[in-house]
């Protein structure tokens, strides 16, 4: 099977078997970094640049699904292209390059597939907040075997950056900005799905997994000891205000720093935080699980 989640900040990859009893195997799992959304949160519109960058990655892409022969392939595009205008611009580019059009999946199935890939094989206590933090949006699903309830919001690590972040690093002003932003959203959503339900929360991709790597004291990004660790509410905290006090170059300082997540990160960590703080008071929770298994595997399974 053949996944492709293509999101704001980032286009991924994974090639893998899936066995009748829904086991993944990965073949290859890549991720590049496009940036489709920048912008898009002022104008409205995929930038002609932005496009290019994804066509680019899915060339490749292409070839490695050519390579591998494989039965099923399925692109899901998120908050980006459904907030675009020329949304139809960027579906006639997959459809020419990919041979099959993306779905543009609303924040409500983002948040299925997201959860369908983060709880596979998880032994922890249920119910589970699971929460992908994305580049435009972040979704929350909470629900045990099945999904319960589930809502997307437009707070993501580019879209905050944009709107607030525009210093480096940020200053005390706009921090607090962002922050009052994300909060109100976060409320929102958690009163939307009843998080104080919640008895483990899950956080899913790259803000959330580096984060766990810089609290972890990792000295290269080694995803088998990301997935699955369990970073408490004080360590998120912490790497949250020594990457909100540095630039982006400074950022990457830390060896386990994607050069095309520097910029954003803070916003990342930002809302992580913030959504521990908020759990922490509502439903006594005091860490996150940091996965790796998130909506690639998802999509993988939706194939089987």
């Amino acid at each position: 099977m053949a996944a492709i989640d293509c999101g704001t900040n980032s286009v991924r990859l994974l090639i893998a078997d899936v066995s009748e009893h829904s086991d993944i195997s990965d073949v290859t799992r890549q991720m590049r970094i496009v940036r489709l959304g920048e912008g898009v949160d002022q104008t409205g519109r995929l930038a002609p640049a932005a496009i290019e960058r994804t066509r680019v990655a899915l060339v490749d892409y292409a070839a490695e699904i050519a390579a591998a022969g494989v039965d099923a392939a399925r692109m899901v595009a998120t908050s980006a292209s459904r907030d675009a205008e020329n949304a139809a611009d960027f579906r006639a580019m997959v459809l020419d390059t990919l041979g099959f059009a993306p779905e543009v999946i609303t924040g409500d199935e983002e948040a299925r597939l997201s959860f369908a890939g983060a709880v596979r094989g998880l032994t922890a206590a249920a119910p589970f907040l699971v929460v992908d933090i994305g580049g435009g949006s972040t979704e929350f699903v909470l629900g045990a075997g099945d999904v319960e309830a589930a809502i997307s919001v437009d707070i993501g690590c580019v879209r905050m950056t944009e709107r607030h972040l525009h210093s480096d690093p940020p200053t005390a002003g706009e921090i607090a900005a962002a922050e009052a932003d994300v909060a109100a959203a976060v409320a929102r959503a958690l009163a939307s799905v009843d998080g104080a339900r919640a008895a483990t929360l899950v956080g899913l991709a790259g803000s959330v997994t580096t984060v766990a790597a810089l609290a972890l004291g990792l000295g290269d990004y080694e995803p088998k000891r990301i997935h699955r660790a369990r970073i408490s509410a004080a360590d998120v905290a912490k790497v949250t205000a020594d990457l909100l006090g540095r630039s982006a170059a400074q950022r990457l300082e830390h060896p386990v720093m994607h050069p095309g997540r520097a910029d954003v990160i803070g916003a990342g960590a930002l809302i992580l935080r913030v959504i521990v703080e908020q759990l922490g008071s509502s439903a006594g929770i005091d860490s996150v699980i940091a996965s790796e298994s998130d909506i690639l595997d998802g999509i993988a399974l939706s194939l089987s």
